[in-house]
């Protein structure tokens, strides 16, 4: 088992690098171009700028049982055919039993915007999301090391 994280513009890198140590995962972060990581502690992989560079360099890597940490709904659904664990950076599981609905609401509201209408951002981050996530990713941690004995 491995923890990718979607680096670009991810706000739990560092809480999920440490985490992920408690249970001596290694950690890849995966980025363009536009975002920059000095670590030594992690697998740091950048990537030219592109549309969908880094996604697609982090959907290389990710095998059955990985964590992915990704804000975006189509790298989601992509991670979950192949069978890896997903979550947002709020602490949200994506499953293969929410992500068409994900997914057709973002259809929706990009179609809405096309139309030159205007959809709702995201609100402001708290530290409540800091603390979902942690729990849930703590989690994902935990279910794979049991895995990983078996």
């Amino acid at each position: 088992m491995a923890v990718l994280i979607d680096a670009d513009a991810c706000p739990v890198v560092d809480l999920a690098v440490r985490l992920a140590a408690r249970y001596d995962q290694p950690v890849t972060l995966v980025c363009d171009t536009s975002h920059w990581f000095s670590r030594f502690d992690v697998q740091v992989v950048t990537v030219d700028k592109g549309a969908d560079s880094a996604d697609f360099a982090l959907l290389r890597r990710v095998r059955p049982g990985d964590i992915v940490v990704t804000q975006d709904y189509g790298l989601a659904a992509m991670c979950l055919a192949k069978r890896a664990r997903v979550l947002n950076q709020s602490g949200f599981l994506y499953t293969d039993d929410n992500i068409d609905a994900l997914l057709a609401a973002r259809h929706a509201s990009a179609q809405i915007r096309r139309g030159g209408g205007r959809v709702k951002g995201p609100r402001p981050r708290c530290a409540q999301e800091d603390r979902l996530f942690a729990r849930t990713f703590l989690q994902l941690l935990s279910e794979g090391e049991k895995t990983d004995v078996e």
